[in-house]
């Protein structure tokens, strides 16, 4: 789907895009092609995509995969969906608030793949929210804004190691990323965007049952970015038993959890729960 044909179509229906909702479509060809390739898509795949819009990746998507869900919160674009794809048999459209969608329906995604150009208000606690789920899908295909992007990808000693990047990494090993500029979409943002590819790990770090406690300490650990994390975690965990943890995975007292890995992480939570 063109610019041109984008302006035409919001021009008829008299759709003005709201900004809270994320609304910038984008519209590169080269764009569109080159996400719908990194989500190597067979005619076995199970495609969710959020946020749809106007479809020109829906259409990339439904053409080689088995079946496509695409869940859009906008009502006039779903009016719009279901008459631009009313003979596609393999596409299921919804009208919800995808975020809602996921927490309520808790359905096992691990066959599925994510494609989408996700809202930027709602990127990062919906990929958390995949990634924290039992099954969740086996490869993450997703557009958001770089600076989001950058912190999916983050390893220890990165300025943008975070929160973000140690509870998605825990599901999912970054495979690549690219950038994607702000004039590839109208309305353009104000920002640029990056799409990145992520694969969801063959061999999980921790058991499903101590998930809780690796959130918990992660959020806790980050909760003062420049104090010891050895400090903030006696709020939750005896002095002693931290120390024999931090020292059998070795780890310094003084060590800030920015430079704490993921692996170190996982450490520490068998540890503490043994």
């Amino acid at each position: 789907m063109k610019l041109s044909e984008i302006r035409e179509v919001l021009a008829q229906r008299g759709i003005q895009l709201t900004k809270s909702l994320g609304q910038n479509f984008l519209h590169d060809g080269n764009q569109l092609r080159r996400i719908a390739d990194a989500a190597e898509i067979s005619s076995s795949d199970r495609i969710l995509e959020i946020g749809p819009g106007l479809g020109p990746l829906t259409e990339l998507l439904a053409a080689p995969a088995g079946e496509v869900l695409a869940i859009e919160m906008d009502r006039r674009l779903l009016d719009f969906l279901r008459e631009k794809f009313a003979a596609a048999k393999n596409l299921s459209l919804v009208h919800d608030d995808a975020l809602a969608y996921l927490r309520r329906e808790k359905r096992d995604w691990s066959d599925w793949k994510l494609v989408a150009n996700l809202p930027y208000s709602v990127a990062s606690p919906l990929l958390v929210e995949l990634a924290q789920a039992r099954g969740c899908p086996r490869r993450l295909v997703t557009t958001l804004q770089l600076e989001v992007a950058r912190r999916l990808v983050a390893r220890a000693g990165d300025d943008d190691y975070g929160v973000l990047s140690l509870l998605v990494q825990m599901s999912y090993e970054p495979l690549e990323h690219f950038k994607i500029s702000a004039d590839c979409f109208f309305p353009a943002p104000d920002v640029d965007s990056a799409c990145v590819v992520l694969v969801r790990r063959e061999q999980p770090l921790l058991a499903p049952e101590r998930h809780a406690a690796f959130v918990k300490l992660v959020k806790l650990g980050f909760s003062q970015r420049r104090k010891m994390m050895f400090k903030l975690l006696k709020k939750e965990w005896p002095e002693d038993k931290l120390a024999q943890a931090f020292a059998h995975v070795g780890l310094s007292p003084q060590i800030r959890a920015e430079q704490v890995s993921l692996e170190q992480f996982a450490e520490l939570v068998k540890e503490l729960l043994a």
